[in-house]
């Protein structure tokens, strides 16, 4: 058994912190809401963003973030990709030396296009960050529906133990020392979502879907190779299998966010409309920045942008990525002839 501390309690926070008390580990779920907090202890479930699934009673909630530190063997950052450096601050003061920390959230930040890895780093020195992340909706991972994701650490002997940690018979994990690759197959998969939640918007078909989706992996893994990742891990869970299920499933926030764009609204009305943080809204600028840096073509996350920042009209943006300049699929494939 361990002790465990997840930093935030939402959705995936709380689908974590099931899973790790069923693995029979002392978990701490800490809110900034006492609110929460007080839901959580009365209740024993997340009513407001994951219903229905029970929390046992080895999770003890909690707000005060010095107690949920303290003494742990593992912390898992489960807050949203915008809040990250600024909840990493506060943690800083009470984090030991070697502490390993597992970031769960997916996204860039987009004024300094760094990873959530990074942002960690920076403000916790000397911890040990590692990611964990792939197909893995909250809202099934708390039902226990079988899936299966890969954790990212610096030496194998953690990555191990964070597989022991969270593997059970639901739940698959896999290791990678990969993390930069994990990082941004999770952040930029993201904004491929929206573009396909907006192709559904606008009533567009499977051949659509399939089209985007198979030309936005080119895109992911161009840019992420550029930034250091590893083509096999875009191959991989956190790149076309996440991409798989963040744009085809109704649990994705980005996709809907992208089907509400594609239906009319703008893109402040529609993340008003999911309730929820849509981090893909948040990565597309730090991925159309990361792109012009490296000089990678990535013509659909321009054209994401256009909509979101720009006021491009989704239908027009569609019309434009179809009537580019004509390329082969693949440049490195030469005929004999």
């Amino acid at each position: 058994m361990k002790k465990v501390s997840i930093i935030g309690a939402g959705s995936w926070g709380s689908a974590l912190a099931v899973l790790l008390a069923d693995n029979g580990n002392d978990v701490t779920l800490w809110s900034h809401s006492i609110e929460e907090v007080n839901m959580l202890r009365e209740f024993h479930e997340q009513k407001d963003k994951l219903p229905g699934v029970i929390l046992p009673d080895n999770i003890t909630p909690s707000d005060n973030l010095k107690e949920s530190l303290t003494n742990k063997d593992v912390i898992v950052m489960a807050v949203p990709s915008p809040v990250v450096r600024q909840v990493a601050k506060q943690m800083s003061p009470f984090v030991k030396e070697g502490q390993v920390i597992v970031n769960v959230a997916k996204g860039i930040e987009d004024v300094t296009y760094d990873t959530l890895t990074d942002i960690i780093e920076e403000e916790i020195k000397g911890a040990d960050v590692c990611v964990l992340s792939g197909p893995s909706h909250a809202e099934e991972v708390g039902r226990k529906i079988p899936t299966t994701v890969v954790v990212g650490a610096k030496s194998e002997a953690t990555a191990k133990m964070l597989q022991d940690l969270f593997m059970s018979e639901c739940f698959r994990v896999y290791t990678s020392p990969d993390v930069i690759g994990i990082e941004l197959g999770g952040a930029l998969k993201n904004v491929i979502a929206l573009a396909a939640g907006v192709t559904d918007g606008l009533g567009y078909g499977d051949n659509t879907k399939a089209a985007l989706m198979t030309r936005g992996i080119a895109e992911l893994t161009r840019l992420g190779v550029a930034l250091g990742g590893q083509m096999e891990t875009f191959a991989g869970l956190t790149g076309i299998g996440d991409l798989i299920v963040t744009c085809t499933s109704q649990h994705s926030r980005n996709r809907k966010a992208g089907l509400l764009m594609g239906q009319g609204m703008t893109a402040d009305e529609a993340m008003k409309e999911v309730k929820m943080v849509v981090e893909g809204v948040y990565s597309a600028k730090a991925a159309l920045g990361l792109a012009h840096k490296f000089n990678v073509d990535v013509p659909i996350v321009e054209e994401v942008n256009q909509v979101l920042f720009n006021g491009k009209d989704p239908k027009e943006a569609v019309t434009d990525l179809l009537i580019r300049d004509k390329k082969k699929e693949h440049t490195n494939l030469e005929w004999d002839n």
